[in-house]
This record gives C-alpha cells, sequence and structure tokens, in this order.
C-alpha cells in the first residue's frame, strides 16, 4: 500500500494556508474596489492627469459631475439597506427553524442507543468499540450549526461585497468598458475568494477540534461531520427560493407594468419597482448563489469523507490521504487566485466585443491550470496504492485513477459550461431563432424557448453521465464525490463570474436611474449582457455539481443505512422512486406559483402608483420605492416556507414511515428528474433574457429588424422574459438545492432510519 509523499505536518500547514491566502486576496481586492470613491472630486485637472483619453463622459458632455456621483451614492444606499433589511427579516425566521431542526437532530440521533453513554460496537468494523451514538449526536448538532452559520456568512458577505461594488462599477463606465469591468470582477472574486476560503477553514477547523474527541475513531468523527454539508444546505435553500421569490416577484412586476404597459426603460427611475428589483438581484443572484455553492461544496466534502473514513485512509489512519478533498480545494484556491490576475492585471479590455471571452478564459484558464494541481496533489498526498469502500468490500485503487476522478469532474463541469453559453448567449443560433420566433407574437416565442431548454439537457446530461461512469468504476462512490469536488475545485473562479453578472446588472439600474448619458448606459449593458449568459453558466455548474454530490450523497447514506442492493423491482423502492421523480415538479409548481402570487401583488402596487400619484410619468413626482420593498419582502419571507417544508420533511416522514429502501427510491427519483428540470429551467429562462436583450441592443441587422424597443416582437420578448424569470431564477436553481439537501439529511438521520425507521412496514 505505502505512505504519501506528503506529510502530515505539511497537510496541517498546507490547507489552513491556502485558506488564509484566499482570504488575504479578497480583501486586497476588495481595497482595491474601494479605491473608486463615491464622493464627488478631482474633476477635470485629476482626470487629465492620466492623459486626455481618462476624461470623463459626463465632463465631456458638460454634465454636473457632483451630482451624478451624489445621486449613484443614494441610489446605492437604498439597494444596501433594502438588501441588508431583507436578509436580517429571513435569517429571523430561518434562524428559529435552525435551533428547532438541530434540536430535532440531537434527538433522533441520540434516540439510536436510547441515549446511552457507553461505548458501542461500531458500524463497519464489529471487532472494535466507538463513541456513543449521543456523542455523536451532540457532534452533527454542532457541525449542523456551524455549517448553517457559515452559509448565512457567506451570502450575506457576499451581498455587501456586490451593493458596495454596484455603483464603483458605474462610475468607473465613465472611463471606459475596461474599468468598469475589473470593478465588477475584482468585487465578484472578493466574494468567491471569501466563500471558498471560509468553508474550507472553518470545515478543516471542525476536523481537528472534532478530532481532539473521537482520536482513533475516524468513521464516528467524519460521519458527525456530514452535519455540516447539512447545515450548508439548509440555509442555502431559504435564501435561493426566499431570494429568488424576492427578485422575481419585482423584476416581473417592474417589467409588465413598466416595459409594457408603460413603454418605459428598464430600471427607469420613474418605475416603483426599480429598486426592489435590484434589491433582488443580490438577495437572491449574489446571497442565494453564495450560500448554495458553498452547500455543495461542504456536502461533496462530507461525501468523499465519509466514505474514506471506512476506507484503506481510515482503517489505517492515513492523514494526509484521509484529507485529499480539502488539499484539492485548498489547491484549487492558489490556481483561481493566479487565473484571476489574467482578467485584472495581465490583459485589459478595451472593447465591448472582448467582455465575455475575457470571462469565458478564465474558466478555461483555471480547468487547464488545476488539472495540472490535481495531477501533483494525487501524487504526493496519495500512497500509490490504497483500497476504497464499495458496498461491503474493499476496491483496490491506484492514485493516477483517482487523478482521472476528479479531472473528469472538472471538465465535465467545463463541458457544462460551454454547452449552457451556447443556448443561452444571444451570440449564438439558439437564441437568436427564440428571438426571431417573435415576429409572431409571444405564443411562438414560448415554443421556441421550451424547445431550446429541453434540447439543452442532452449534452450536460451525457456530460455528467460520462463523469458517473468513469469516476465509479475507478474508485466506486469515493470517485464519485472526489468528481464532484473536482466541478467545483475552481469555485472562486466560478463565483468571481457568477456575481460579476449581478453587479453589472445593478450598475446598468444605477446608471439609468442617476440619469446618466446613454453611452454609459450602453457599456453598463454590454457588462450586463455578458453577466447574464456567465450567470446561466454559473447554474450550469451548480445543477451539475449538485447531480454528483447527490449521488455521491446517496452512495453514502446506502453504505450508512447497510443497504447492500437497491432493487427497483420491489415494491417498497419503486414507490419511493416514482413519488421521488414527482417531487421536484411539486416542488417547481409551488415556486413558480409563489412568484406569481407576489409579482400579482406587485403589478397591482406599481400600477396604482401609475394612476394616483400625479406627475409620476412626467418624472416630477417620485415614486413610492418603499412600499415595493416591502411586498417583496413579505411575499417571499411567507411563500418561501412551504417549499422548504417540502424539502426538509420528505425524507423524515419516508424515513420513519416507510424505511430506508423506500427513502433510497426517493433519492434516485428525485435526482434522476431533478436534475432534467433544473437544466431545462434555467437554460429556457436564460435563452428568454437574451434574446429580449438581442433585439433591444440591435447589434445585427437581423436584430435591428425586429427592434426597436417598444415594437410587437420586442413585447412578445419581454412576455417570454417575463415566463422565465422565475424559472431560471428561482425554480431552476433551487432544484438543485432540493435533490442535494435531501440526500444528506437523509444521510444524517441514517443511523436512525435504519434503526426506527420503517413504522407502516412494521405494524
Amino acid at each position: 500500500m505505502g505512505a504519501s509523499l506528503l506529510p502530515d505536518l505539511a497537510t496541517q500547514i498546507l490547507i489552513p494556508v491556502c485558506g488564509v491566502i484566499g482570504i488575504a486576496f479578497a480583501l486586497f481586492q476588495w481595497v482595491l474596489v474601494s479605491s473608486v470613491k463615491m464622493s464627488a472630486g478631482g474633476g477635470r485637472d485629476a482626470a487629465s492627469k492620466n492623459g486626455n483619453t481618462d476624461y470623463l463622459i459626463e465632463e465631456e458632455e458638460g454634465v454636473n459631475d457632483h451630482s451624478v456621483v451624489a445621486k449613484c451614492a443614494e441610489i446605492q444606499n437604498a439597494i444596501s439597506e433594502g438588501s441588508t433589511s431583507f436578509l436580517f427579516t429571513m435569517y429571523k425566521y430561518v434562524g428559529i427553524f435552525m435551533v428547532a431542526f438541530a434540536v430535532l437532530i440531537f434527538v433522533f440521533l441520540g434516540s439510536v442507543d436510547g441515549f446511552s453513554t457507553s461505548h458501542q460496537v461500531c458500524t463497519y468494523d464489529a471487532t472494535k468499540m466507538c463513541k456513543p451514538a449521543l456523542a455523536t449526536a451532540a457532534f452533527s448538532t454542532i457541525s449542523f450549526l456551524l455549517g448553517a452559520v457559515t452559509s448565512v456568512v457567506s451570502g450575506f458577505l457576499g451581498m455587501k461585497i456586490a451593493t458596495y461594488a454596484n455603483a464603483r462599477t458605474t462610475l468607473e463606465a465613465r472611463k471606459g468598458v475596461g474599468k468598469a469591468f475589473i470593478v465588477a470582477f475584482r468585487s465578484g472574486a472578493v466574494m468567491g475568494f471569501l466563500l471558498a476560503a471560509n468553508g474550507l477553514v472553518v470545515l478543516y477547523i471542525t476536523i481537528n477540534l472534532f478530532k481532539l474527541y473521537y482520536g482513533d475513531d475516524w468513521g464516528g468523527l467524519f460521519e458527525a461531520i456530514t452535519g455540516y454539508g447539512l447545515g450548508g444546505s439548509s440555509m442555502a435553500l431559504f435564501g435561493r427560493v426566499g431570494g429568488g421569490i424576492y427578485t422575481k416577484a419585482a423584476d416581473v412586476g417592474a417589467d409588465l407594468v413598466g416595459k409594457v404597459e408603460r413603454n418605459i426603460p428598464e430600471d427607469d427611475p420613474r418605475n416603483p419597482a426599480v429598486i426592489a428589483d435590484n434589491v433582488g438581484d443580490n438577495v437572491g443572484d449574489i446571497a442565494g448563489m453564495g450560500s448554495d455553492l458553498f452547500g455543495s461544496y461542504a456536502e461533496s466534502s462530507c461525501a468523499a469523507l465519509v466514505v474514506a473514513s471506512i476506507s484503506s485512509f481510515g482503517i489505517n489512519h492515513e492523514f494526509t490521504a484521509m484529507l485529499y478533498p480539502l488539499i484539492i480545494s485548498a489547491v484549487g484556491i492558489l490556481v483561481c487566485l493566479i487565473t484571476t490576475l489574467f482578467a485584472t492585471d495581465f490583459f485589459e479590455i478595451k472593447a465591448v466585443k472582448e467582455i465575455e471571452p475575457a470571462l469565458k478564459k478564465q474558466l478555461v484558464i483555471s480547468t487547464v491550470l488545476m488539472t495540472v494541481g490535481i495531477a501533483v496533489v494525487s501524487w504526493v498526498a496519495l500512497p500509490a496504492s490504497f483500497t476504497i469502500f464499495n458496498f461491503g468490500t474493499q476496491k483496490d485503487v491506484t492514485n493516477w485513477q483517482l487523478f482521472l476522478c476528479v479531472a473528469v469532474g472538472l471538465w465535465a463541469g467545463l463541458i457544462i459550461g460551454f454547452v449552457t453559453e451556447y443556448y443561452t448567449s444571444n451570440a449564438y443560433s439558439p437564441v437568436q431563432d427564440v428571438a426571431d420566433s417573435c415576429r409572431t407574437g409571444a405564443a411562438t416565442n414560448v415554443i421556441f424557448g421550451l424547445a431550446l431548454g429541453y434540447k439543452s439537457v442532452i449534452i450536460p446530461i451525457f456530460a455528467i453521465a460520462i463523469s458517473i461512469f468513469v469516476s465509479f468504476s475507478f474508485a466506486a462512490m469515493y470517485g464519485i464525490a472526489v468528481a464532484a469536488l473536482g466541478m467545483l475545485s475552481t469555485i472562486a473562479t466560478g463565483l468571481a463570474i457568477d456575481a460579476y453578472g449581478p453587479i453589472s446588472d445593478n450598475a446598468g439600474g444605477i446608471a439609468e436611474m442617476a440619469g446618466m448619458s446613454h453611452r454609459i448606459r450602453e457599456r453598463t449593458d454590454a457588462l450586463d449582457a455578458a453577466g447574464n449568459t456567465t450567470a446561466a453558466i454559473g447554474k450550469g455548474f451548480a445543477i451539475g455539481s449538485a447531480a454528483l454530490v447527490s449521488l455521491a450523497l446517496f452512495g453514502a447514506f446506502v453504505s450508512r443505512a447497510s443497504i447492500t442492493t437497491v432493487d427497483v423491482l420491489t415494491p417498497k423502492v419503486f414507490i419511493g422512486l416514482i413519488v421521488g421523480a414527482m417531487l421536484p415538479y411539486w416542488f417547481s409548481a409551488m415556486t413558480m406559483k409563489s412568484v406569481g402570487s407576489a409579482a400579482l401583488k406587485m403589478v397591482e402596487e406599481v400600477r396604482r402608483q401609475f394612476n394616483t400619484i400625479p406627475g409620476l410619468m412626467e418624472g416630477t413626482a417620485k415614486p413610492d420605492y418603499a412600499t415595493c420593498v416591502k411586498i417583496s419582502t413579505d411575499a417571499s419571507i411567507k411563500e418561501m416556507i412551504p417549499p422548504g417544508a417540502l424539502v426538509m420533511l420528505t425524507p423524515l416522514i419516508v424515513g420513519i414511515f416507510f424505511g430506508v429502501e423506500t427513502l433510497s427510491g426517493v433519492l434516485a427519483g428525485s435526482l434522476v428528474s431533478g436534475v432534467q428540470i433544473a437544466i431545462s429551467a434555467s437554460n429556457t429562462g436564460g435563452a428568454w433574457d437574451n434574446a429580449k436583450k438581442y433585439i433591444e441592443a440591435g447589434a445585427s441587422d437581423h436584430a435591428r429588424s425586429l427592434g426597436p424597443k417598444g415594437s410587437d416582437p420586442h413585447k412578445a420578448a419581454v412576455i417570454g422574459d417575463t415566463i422565465g424569470d422565475p424559472l431560471k431564477d428561482t425554480s431552476g436553481p433551487s432544484l438543485n438545492i432540493l435533490i442535494k439537501l435531501m440526500a444528506v439529511e437523509s444521510l444524517v438521520f441514517a443511523p436512525f432510519f435504519a434503526t426506527h425507521g420503517g413504522l407502516l412496514f412494521k405494524i
């Protein structure tokens, strides 16, 4: 078997040092963003120091610079206050749930052995004695709370950074599109590196602290660590669903009344829902996405650690090899740091057409560099050969086979990203065909958009299928877990690209509301259009990694629940399979209806203000933004509870009343159908959105023949975009949390279900 080349002491140093480097780099990027001042100053003299090319557009056009900067600062404060207020309100309710669920974990897991404090026979080795079930209950509860708090902090920090950077991006757009791009991207990098580093450091510290108690009982130690993933995904569910309902209620209300009925531009300050719309971008696409990807990272790490703890790594107490998943993530931070410099320092963007290629290069560069990083890590951190637990047996594996498992996940992520871009970017024929279908009205636009979404599922599913086949063939369920980690190893770059989108979107909204020139709005629109595509790529990564994570967790659950085979021909399993396949449809129906109900109230309020406030359309009176913000907040808090309850309660009800076999069917069914719906929903919505932007931009003869804004094809495109909003920003992204969360919850409660579950079949 042999030992790894990397000493345990080096591992103890490498992981936290990489985490600290990630945090330091994030803070450095934040300092650079802070150098863009939100107070007017400098005037023409300051501008002339950098040469004539850096004259501000406002100065050229005679617009008062002081009033523009002040207006931007005022709008930024309104967006920041609205975002903070919503998140605090949501976290207050979620905090109550978090405490209640923590008590449930402790009671259920403690009752497995009658709350005994005496040592028990180990689950995987009857010749040894392990720590009591009560200890697992207590430590699982602690790790659940740690995961939940880390997820909340990740989402909140991301939102604060985004609201800090949006107006600064707008102001830098006066100097050129390249300057604005750097501010938006650096701000996204702050979020990406903080989240990746925080997740790694907290998990590493938790493992080392738990190890003080568990000692040589690594099976018990890493079983308790699974609560970390459950906590992360629980918060992500409410962040994604609540934030998604908020943002889309405001967006749909603003679009339907403002753009379709009143024929005013998007983000026009006369529209009462415009502040709520911009707030929604931050709480849904930034805080929600941050919590979501943190949950994926935590769960894939936990799944890999659980399987490794009962393999030769855990049995022989090989610390470095055991922490192989964390070493991958640590090296990923260094790789993403180098990659980020390509976008911000090594190359300069000088034209609009260079924005999207620059973002795509980030994905390619990080993937290529990470492949080299994984090869090095696999060589030094793993023994030449070892065994991996495989449903009751130990499978012989070599370090190069495990390298291939991680690499196949990494490259599958890139493929999913580029396929998503092809189907959602208006630079390619699928979206242009959807735009062209608007000639004959909204109905044909909807038909073409749905067809595009269904078709876009094909290649990502094949990529996921190949990843599963290769990784399982080489290293069983551990291979699938590290393949998911491979896909998430460049999470800092992925999040930087993803957060860039909403920041650019907000920047465009602030430019419009502050009354800045058409030329600046064109620049922020170009940033936003590229961000729209990268947001779709980010969702593709999230869904692809969720599929692998969920399958890895499923394997860990089956092993933990002592199920040797899952036979779909048995009635117990098949009823679970068919019910599980139905759950994503039920969940999607709930979230979409929630958006519809909230949007209905928003439309009525926006119409009321346009009809009853004298001078609103003329621009002589100010709209009541606060009421629209309150409608979105109240609706999202109220509407996020039923879908959240559906996801959290299903594994508990099925496990307690029907047992682990039926629950295994439910997990398999929800995974298979959830991935398909999530990909098609996200891509359909993204295509409709970019078809609308394609017509509005009028960058080609074909696009101009469909425009301008306000034309019948444009109105049809707006309707398609409005239908797609809840699909791409609420239901689609939330589904990947559904499939992960049910799997990790089942894993955490597996000992309880195996001991006390299946009550109906015991009667």
